[in-house]
């Protein structure tokens, strides 16, 4: 499943790439909204030692960090090299999430983003992502989506 996506499970070689990725990603939000995001605190060797990250390109050009759960998969991080937007990779991770999540026999793929990161709430509606609450968690003001699938 994992080729037709161009997507394979990350290993342990991946975690500088994985690392990079991430921080490109979400640089550009810092001073936007006022903290640092939390993908870039991840324990990216943890993750993905866990079997939690896949990745596509060589080098590492984009990823998704998913995580099972009893009644959906939750999609902790999507991310693309900032040099390699416009060119579908972000979708065809978000295609490959909901192609993994039914594999797993699970009907719904669950997100959240910082309500200050308007390019994502463009984004994923175009996805069949919607909104389902608005809810501040510390110094994070999230945006809660989720996927049904049919």
């Amino acid at each position: 499943m994992f080729a037709q996506f161009g997507v394979r499970r990350a290993v342990a070689g991946d975690v500088g790439g994985v690392r990079a990725v991430v921080d490109a990603a979400f640089e550009p939000y810092v001073e936007r909204i006022g903290v640092v995001p939390a993908p870039m605190e991840a324990d990216h060797t943890a993750n993905i030692a866990a079997g939690r990250v896949f990745v596509t390109g060589e080098p590492v050009t984009g990823l998704v960090v998913v995580e099972a759960r009893a009644d959906h998969l939750y999609l902790d991080v999507v991310a693309v090299r900032p040099d390699a937007h416009g060119r579908g990779i972000g979708g065809r991770l978000l295609r490959f999430v909901d192609a993994h999540a039914r594999a797993l026999g699970l009907d719904e793929v669950r997100l959240y983003t910082n309500a200050m990161m308007w390019e994502n709430q463009r984004i994923y509606p175009k996805f069949g992502y919607e909104v389902t609450e608005r809810r501040v968690d510390g110094p994070y003001d999230r945006l809660h989506y989720r996927k049904r699938l049919g």
